[in-house]
């Protein structure tokens, strides 16, 4: 791949915007839209930003920490940028499209990086029937959500939920219940990415719920349905000595 134009972002802080600064005038800048590649300069929580502002470009994204984890991201220094991106590992990550209905019978569509996240918006726990390519699996859980993840997301709140960690290619998703209580023992499942999941909310209006996707909140949700969006994917770059897959390896062995 051609590096010669690089589109430099960053996230608003300090530290964030001297590295722009700086990197700009030793490697020069285009516009992302411009660009063969994107480095953004920041957290992951930039980083997600950056790679749902790109997914209508082709360009591929190289992101470098200025923030605190960096789970996304590769470590910051300034020299050699041209020969790392040359040698860098691609990543290609594929988005979740959520489509939700609300009570209203309004129609909201969003895709999600991470993962989609069902929670009740009240005191009430949330009461819902899962449906997978079509076939009732759950006709009732009882919980305060559900989530479902890809294998880049499943680091992240999934895990927090105690979701099982993905591989890279592996080509499933994780459905991970919150707090469920009914049925008890239902610790969740682990679904090919060809499937389409059906979440009914029951019982509504005592029980009202919101459905996020990554950045995108969509409140008094009925039903949603949640599928990969295929024909939109993001190249991400990483240094070999530090690619994703291993770094999504290495999580399952933290303390």
């Amino acid at each position: 791949m051609d590096f010669e134009n690089i589109a430099f972002v960053a996230a608003r802080t300090p530290e964030a915007q001297e590295s722009l600064r700086r990197l700009k005038h030793r490697y020069g800048h285009v516009p992302p839209e411009r660009a063969d590649v994107i480095v953004a300069l920041g957290g992951d929580g930039f980083m997600l930003e950056t790679l749902h502002g790109s997914l209508s470009q082709q360009a591929a994204i190289y992101g470098m920490n200025r923030g605190t984890v960096g789970f996304l991201l590769n470590t910051y220094r300034e020299e050699a940028l041209i020969e790392r991106l040359k040698v860098a590992t691609s990543v290609r990550l594929t988005p979740l499209l959520l489509r939700a209905v609300t009570a209203t019978g309004q129609a909201e569509d969003a895709l999600a990086i991470n993962e989609v996240a069902l929670l009740r918006q009240s005191r009430q726990a949330a009461k819902l029937r899962i449906s997978v390519d079509g076939r009732v699996r759950l006709e009732e859980m009882i919980c305060d959500g559900v989530l479902l993840s890809t294998a880049a997301g499943s680091t992240a709140y999934n895990a927090s939920a105690h979701g099982p960690i993905l591989p890279l290619g592996s080509n499933v998703l994780a459905l991970t219940p919150i707090s469920v209580f009914r049925p008890r023992r239902w610790r969740g499942a682990v679904l090919p990415n060809t499937a389409r999941v059906e979440i009914e909310i029951l019982e509504q209006l005592k029980r009202p719920v919101s459905a996020a996707a990554d950045f995108t909140e969509v409140r008094d949700v009925v039903r949603v349905t949640i599928s990969e969006r295929r024909d939109q994917t993001l190249n991400l770059l990483f240094d070999p000595e530090h690619n994703l897959e291993e770094r999504i390896l290495r999580e399952q062995f933290m303390p």
